[in-house]
């Protein structure tokens, strides 16, 4: 990989973390459901958002793991070679998963 292609990459990367950092922060937001205590159907719906906004950034946050071990490795100069068998990510994979660890074959092997 060049590193024309490398910092590309990296800048679609770093773009990408911003903006979950952002969209995590507003997930995190405290939602106001007032004090008042609500009938039965009511506070199902409020726990019911509370588990969704959980899970909601539970997925961003491994995503932004991701994407910052990524960012990690093009620092590393490792960045776009599978960790598993240490072959080359093709461009293809890359182009749709910029934070891809993994190969194709690898990928495959593994699903």
């Amino acid at each position: 990989m060049t590193n024309e292609e490398t910092k590309k990459y990296q800048k679609i990367l770093e773009e990408e973390k911003a903006r979950l950092e952002k969209e995590i922060a507003e997930h995190e937001a405290l939602v106001d459901f007032g004090g008042d205590i609500d009938g039965g159907e009511e506070e199902a719906d409020e726990a019911e958002e509370i588990g969704n906004r959980t899970a909601i950034n539970a997925d961003l946050k491994k995503q932004l793991e991701e994407i910052e071990g990524a960012i990690e490795r093009i620092h590393e100069g490792t960045y776009g070679k599978c960790l598993r068998c240490g072959g080359e990510i093709s461009e293809k994979v890359l182009y749709i998963i910029p934070e891809s660890e993994l190969c194709e074959k690898c990928k495959l092997a593994s699903a």
